[in-house]
């Protein structure tokens, strides 16, 4: 039997490589023009790599993705460190003791800080949400600035909707420390690539039961029989990590997803900003600089390679743009349910993925993902 993968991205090409490991035989279906998804990676003019689709690190706890990493690639370890513009001073991302400092005098620093610890005595961080539900004054109005200095512009430009429209686990994702640790991540494993993301999905592609076809969608090959509930084109297993709804043609409506527009500048000097990432929540258009000389450090003199990212509404028409997040809210789930209880029933069709399931996954998720839908086909073509 054959399976059929659309995407060459960390879902697609991690159940691709397992399936070829037992033996299957497996075709992936990439409409860009390159693998490795929005991972993808590549050495500019000045020979500093820089990642296409936005700043990408590997972080997480998981034994299962670590190991399945390290079996394919090395990897290097790398703590990413960021910053966020507040009142015209670049504070530690996620906000934490220091940031108090900088912001109030050395009196009311001392004491919001004293109100945390009473208030949290065992925690060493809180959400956003969970601050501003305070009954303490000192720590509202630590919130309420946070809240209003940050959080908010910075909701308002990445998914063009107010955080009160928005899902709350969008607000969750970034909490507030306390303590001064500086760096954005605390997962046990955290570490980039040694050549780079594309370098390493070339390796997890390099099988030969695994045949790659580039520029290609995979809807040139396969359709859906809904009456007979399984893939016309096609006799075996069709697994599909795109869009749902770009895959039925747009049946209920278009699925609203956030995209990103990247302007990459060249700077003449050796250090561009203090952090390899910088959100800006109040500047005009864009919501953070990626300096990639620094992610992960690279020694190249005089010369450093950024880009702005300036986010927009995902227009399917405009061949030029690509669907980055899904946009969690009540409406925007109900409409997704509606496509995936049209498909659910096809006997060989597999979705999986940020796109295909309609979430806001990590790097590991979308690995964990993988892993358990390979699982379940491997189950199946026994």
């Amino acid at each position: 039997m054959k399976v059929l993968i659309a995407g060459a991205g960390f879902c697609g090409s991690v159940i691709a490589r397992k399936l070829a490991e037992c033996g299957v035989s497996v075709d992936i279906y990439e409409r860009r023009n390159h693998i490795a998804g929005n991972m993808y990676d590549e050495v500019d003019e000045h020979g500093i790599r820089v990642q296409r689709y936005g700043p990408h690190s590997v972080h997480t706890n998981s034994e299962r993705v670590h190991e399945f990493l390290s079996s394919y690639g090395r990897f290097v370890p790398y703590t990413l460190t960021c910053r966020a513009e507040v009142n015209g001073r670049l504070l530690v991302s996620p906000f934490n003791y220091e940031s108090i400092d900088f912001l109030f005098d050395t009196k009311r620093a001392a004491e919001m800080k004293s109100a945390l610890k009473r208030a949290y005595p065992n925690a060493t961080q809180a959400t956003i949400l969970e601050l501003l539900d305070s009954t303490d004054p000192l720590i509202r109005e630590w919130a309420d600035l946070l809240y209003e200095e940050d959080y908010t512009p910075y909701t308002a430009k990445q998914w063009g909707i107010s955080p009160e429209e928005i899902d709350k686990s969008v607000l969750r994702r970034v909490p507030v420390l306390f303590s001064y640790d500086d760096q954005y991540f605390y997962d046990k494993y955290q570490y980039v690539p040694e050549d780079g993301f594309t370098a390493f999905f070339k390796k997890l592609n390099d099988h030969p039961n695994i045949t790659l076809h580039l520029n290609t969608d995979i809807k040139e090959r396969i359709s859906i029989d809904y009456d007979k509930k399984c893939i016309n084109g096609h006799d075996g297993i069709v697994v599909y990590t795109g869009a749902l709804d770009s895959l039925m043609d747009y049946e209920y409506g278009v699925l609203p997803y956030r995209s990103l527009r990247f302007d990459y500048q060249t700077k003449e000097v050796d250090s561009f900003q203090s952090a390899p990432v910088v959100a800006y929540p109040k500047a005009e258009g864009y919501t953070r600089i990626t300096e990639y000389k620094k992610l992960p450090v690279q020694d190249i003199e005089g010369k450093s390679t950024v880009a702005y990212e300036y986010p927009l509404q995902f227009d399917p028409e405009d061949k030029g743009q690509e669907p980055y997040y899904p946009i969690p809210n009540d409406a925007n789930a109900a409409m997704y349910q509606r496509y995936y209880d049209r498909v659910k029933d096809v006997r060989n069709l597999f979705i999986c993925g940020r796109l295909a399931d309609y979430k806001y996954y990590n790097m590991d998720n979308a690995i964990e993902r993988a892993l358990d839908t390979f699982d379940i086909i491997k189950q199946r073509l026994r």
